[in-house]
């Protein structure tokens, strides 16, 4: 054994067998809740590396590692870093930044940073069948590696299928997955199409490879460490099975039950005794919701008693760290030597101690200079304005309360796990009629109760707010309304509600507003939207409204948000829509670099590169009076 594996668990039997399987090999493995998938796939990788045989040894360029999130990608890199001997130069991605690096191998001059997820999901698959691994430097892979390869689902099971199919004769796999955890089916919508997905990337496996298949099981647990955490587990066999709706109905209940022991109950989230449990944490804890509108709610409940968090975004919401911004305007040279690097990163306020080694790598990967040892800056600046900025040099996830629904957090583990209480059988029927998916459900709660690895509670949902949606779009702007038709009393903010066309603070003094959110601005704070006059902006958009700070104007409403405010202010088509003084109970999400014109950054005084620092949003906005008092419609 060498040194990089003496603070590494060993090896069990059934670990080992994965492992030690040859590269060419095709391996599909069914991994329980906390199996310890992350250390043998890293083990695995050191292996497929390392082969003492030279020619049965791969190039890190030679394994393709897919992840569903830039969670789950960072976990992996990270314990490649630590327990990884030989590995260390393989890379992790998530499908959509491999879709696209494929897409600009097969087509240089796209404009994919503009093209939704899906659209380059389809687009790469297309671009495979065609050879674009193929194409100049490019390197097929020889083994393809992917965790959680239950929840491969329509446009990405479609891409994957195209990557094996393609290369079947000469590219083996290591895919990792556990069907109990399988929650991603909502994301089709029809109920009938959704069966028919379940499970139906494991069926092709089967199909395309009825005689070279490795079927292995894991099925220790490691994450649970006391009877509480480990209470939902002895269910997962049964779930991986799961279709039928009574069968379903029976589990959840009986995992519902399991959660709900007086023992594990805590009084409420803002009874005193939990607050001050989760203000004073030394682990890591998880409020775990159904569903966004309730992780909303939470959050502001949270915010409003003084308890740190963060609340986690879609897996597609991926802002680039301020830092980036400030490292571009602080310098006018094109390229950077590390020294010079790691001397104006070290002058910029970060909430954190950056990894500058790691960071100085990654940059250098994706924006390499002419010169030896030298960062491009204008190539990094092409990687933020195509939306290609590398998940590795992202901003780590330190706080230690995260507030998520159930969905965003599977992969992922924490110490104690708080569960709000789930709807009956009954309830869900009664809420979703024919629309309710019982497998889904009891899943989804099996997830949410594997999450812990010490402690497991459960407590009363907060009272939610009569939540809605503008027009009749299923994605269509939440705002909060009432049983009337015409209420509005508020507007939940999105990610792309504060403009970037123009840097914040350009009609006044830009250069001001970057030195106050770089030293005065910080996520959790409070924020408010104001209304700068009465003039509509379009015919189909609300009035400007300006985002002030701590009294301060810090930026301004999007035209996105102004025309989605418009369409929830105009109840129907004879009412004339009213506007809010001010939208309050909004907070700092987070600040992110911002590309845009080259002359809205010079015009502003903030150099010749077009980059900026913004603010980004959160909340359940509601609507205010100038006097502070509740302003309804």
């Amino acid at each position: 054994m060498t040194d990089v594996y003496l603070d590494s668990p060993p090896l069990t039997d059934e670990q080992r067998a994965v492992v030690e399987q040859p590269w060419d090999a095709r391996v599909l493995v069914t991994a329980g809740a906390g199996a310890g998938k992350t250390h043998t796939l890293v083990r695995r990788l050191d292996a497929l590396c390392g082969h003492e045989d030279p020619e049965e040894a791969l190039e890190a360029a030679e394994i393709l590692v897919l992840t569903f999130s830039r969670a789950a990608a960072r976990e992996l890199r990270e314990r490649i870093a630590r327990h990884g001997e030989r590995a260390h130069r393989v890379r992790a991605r998530t499908f959509d930044a491999w879709a696209y690096e494929v897409l600009l191998q097969a087509h240089p001059g796209g404009e994919w940073g503009t093209v939704g997820f899906d659209e380059r999901i389809a687009a790469a698959s297309r671009a495979i069948e065609k050879g674009a691994l193929e194409i100049g430097d490019a390197v097929p892979p020889a083994h393809v590696v992917i965790d959680e390869v239950q929840d491969l689902l329509g446009g990405r099971r479609e891409m994957v299928e195209t990557l094996l199919d393609r290369y079947q004769e000469s590219c083996g796999f290591t895919l990792v997955g556990d069907a109990a955890q399988s929650v991603y089916g909502f994301q089709i919508e029809d109920l009938g199409e959704r069966a028919d997905e379940t499970g139906r990337f494991f069926d092709w496996l089967r199909c395309s490879y009825p005689e070279d298949l490795v079927e292995l099981r894991l099925t220790q647990n490691f994450r649970a460490t006391t009877a509480e955490a480990r209470v939902a587990l002895a269910h997962g066999p049964r779930l991986q099975q799961l279709s039928d709706p009574d069968e379903a109905g029976t589990l959840y209940h009986e995992l519902r039950d399991l959660l709900l022991d007086p023992a594990n109950g805590l009084d409420g989230l803002d009874d005193e005794f939990t607050l001050d449990g989760l203000r004073n944490l030394s682990d890591t804890c998880a409020v775990l919701t159904r569903d966004n509108q309730e992780a909303l709610v939470v959050s502001s409940l949270l915010h409003a008693h003084g308890v740190d968090h963060r609340l986690r975004r879609p897996l597609e919401d991926r802002p680039v760290p301020y830092w980036v911004a400030e490292l571009l305007r602080r310098t006018e040279a094109t390229g950077l030597t590390e020294d010079r690097f790691r001397s104006l990163l070290s002058e910029i306020p970060l909430l954190y101690e950056p990894n500058a080694d790691a960071l100085w790598t990654v940059l250098r990967r994706v924006a390499r200079g002419a010169g030896r040892g030298l960062l491009d800056l204008d190539r990094l600046r092409g990687t933020v304005a195509d939306g290609r900025f590398p998940d590795e040099a992202a901003d780590p996830e330190t706080a230690r309360v995260v507030v998520s629904t159930v969905h965003r957090a599977k992969g992922l583990e924490f110490d104690r796990v708080i569960v709000l209480t789930p709807p009956t059988v009954a309830e869900l029927r009664t809420r979703f009629e024919d629309e309710l998916d019982l497998p889904a459900e009891a899943r989804a709660l099996y997830v949410a109760m594997t999450r812990a690895r010490q402690d497991l509670y459960h407590v009363p949902p907060p009272e939610l707010p009569h939540f809605k949606r503008a027009g009749r779009q299923r994605h269509g702007r939440r705002y909060l309304g009432s049983w009337r038709s015409y209420d509005r009393y508020g507007i939940v903010a999105e990610a792309g509600d504060v403009c970037r066309d123009n840097p914040p603070g350009h009609e006044t003094d830009a250069v001001a507003t970057q030195a106050y959110l770089l030293r005065q601005v910080r996520p959790g704070q409070e924020v408010l939207l104001r209304r700068r006059h009465d003039l509509p902006m379009g015919e189909a958009q609300s009035p400007p409204y300006a985002l002030v700070h701590n009294g301060l104007e810090i930026g301004e409403a999007s035209e996105r948000f102004r025309e989605e405010l418009f369409q929830v202010q105009k109840v129907n088509r004879t009412w004339e829509p009213w506007w809010p003084d001010e939208i309050h109970d909004l907070r700092i999400d987070t600040l992110e670099t911002v590309t845009g014109s080259i002359a809205a950054g010079a015009n502003a005084g903030l150099g010749e590169r077009g980059v900026w620092i913004a603010p980004r949003i959160t909340g359940i906005g509601r609507y205010r009076r100038a006097d502070n008092e509740e302003q309804r419609a």
